[in-house]
């Protein structure tokens, strides 16, 4: 099993990259979709607050995610369509934005943040409210537009797998 990727399979660092960020994002959806529908409920506010932690972790691993597949471009299976090699790249943008909003949207709130007790980010005693209006406005919306896009990914895995006609794409990643 090589580590980097072939013409036609990903190897075994683009895949746990891949499974670790879907488990992650099945966190994030869930607990944003419990603040969302069931705010202010025991159950949302014991988990919520795992909501930035899990999409700090979410964000390295994007920025990993991303360096590793620059270093294995020539290497990695070809896009099957141009639509395909899109929505992949719209993906990839989201999971680096998404995150990066909340972080500004953090800063300018003048709100201190930790990863795993590690400070990363203190209060500087003065707030921006033009970075708190642009990613209150474009996080969470963003968020939603991701689910869309990563449900639209497995509903074309699902029809590329029983398809005769096209390629089965899931093999790559398994």
């Amino acid at each position: 099993m090589s580590l980097f990727d072939s013409s036609d399979k990903y190897g075994l660092v683009s895949r746990a990259l891949h499974w670790l960020m879907a488990l992650g994002f099945v966190w994030m959806f869930f607990t944003a979709a419990l603040h969302y529908f069931a705010d202010e409920t025991p159950i949302t506010d014991a988990l919520w607050p795992t909501h930035p932690v899990m999409g700090f972790t979410v964000f390295c691993l994007a920025i990993l995610r991303v360096v590793w597949a620059v270093v294995n471009m020539s290497r990695r299976p070809p896009s099957l369509s141009l639509l395909s090699g899109l929505g992949h790249s719209v993906l990839y943008a989201l999971m680096l934005v998404i995150p990066a909003l909340a972080l500004l949207r953090n800063y300018g709130a003048d709100r201190p943040f930790s990863y795993l007790g590690i400070s990363l980010m203190a209060p500087t005693g003065q707030k921006t409210q033009w970075m708190i209006d642009l990613a209150g406005l474009l996080h969470g919306e963003l968020g939603w537009t991701m689910l869309a896009l990563v449900l639209g990914h497995i509903g074309m895995v699902v029809v590329h797998k029983k398809s005769s006609s096209t390629t089965d794409v899931l093999p790559r990643m398994l």
